[in-house]
């Protein structure tokens, strides 16, 4: 009898975490591509910028060179090269994290993630980095480290595009550890920051759930 009281206990969780993927999965893809298209963007508004930084980071690179010598994982070595820190060197890794993201090697897709977020700069592919490596974490079932990359996104990167469903990330967690009020209180933060954002969608639609 014990027993299946647990299982209908244990229900709601379940429910909960099913209906979250559901309603996240289609704006993660959206989003991407809005991102991607942001990106682009960006790039041809800003090529006399560009221009200046590569100039500015040839005379740096001998610097970043020596420092990443002793960093560097031996099992991601094959992407340094001379400029690691160009556009052409975060291509490659962050390519690289998706396709493994997508064939579901999640373990290889991590590290390719984390290798990116701990050793380059850049203002797009970071802040997308650790997101995703929030979201496989969550799918390890890894709150607390999940919680980390998110909170590292929202307070490192608090303008990017998915802020806002970072911050809504970790208003999942906090449900899923049992933190109810504290999940709706971050809910409503999302509503009252990010009001336009699809983010804000989602959690208007978990917060009429729980009422």
């Amino acid at each position: 009898m014990k027993f299946i009281f647990a299982i209908f206990a244990l229900a709601p969780l379940y429910s909960f975490s099913q209906e979250v993927d559901a309603s996240d999965i289609l704006f993660l893809k959206i989003q991407e591509l809005e991102g991607e298209i942001a990106t682009l963007r960006s790039e041809i508004e800003s090529q006399a910028y560009l221009i200046e930084k590569l100039l500015n980071e040839e005379t740096d690179q001998f610097d970043v060179d020596s420092a990443l010598d002793t960093d560097i994982n031996p099992e991601l070595d094959t992407f340094r090269f001379e400029g690691i820190n160009d556009s052409k060197s975060i291509d490659e890794v962050y390519d690289q994290a998706i396709r493994e993201l997508n064939d579901k090697d999640f373990q290889a897709s991590k590290k390719s993630f984390n290798y990116l977020a701990s050793n380059f700069n850049d203002d797009e592919k970071i802040p997308l980095s650790l997101f995703w490596l929030g979201e496989i974490s969550l799918l390890e079932s890894n709150l607390d480290e999940s919680d980390r990359f998110f909170q590292r996104l929202a307070s490192d990167f608090p303008d990017h595009w998915r802020t806002p469903l970072a911050h809504k990330k970790i208003g999942d967690i906090l449900m899923m550890s049992g933190e109810t009020e504290a999940a709706k209180a971050k809910y409503q933060f999302v509503l009252q920051a990010f009001p336009n954002n699809s983010a804000s969608s989602l959690v208007l639609q978990l917060l009429e759930n729980m009422e």
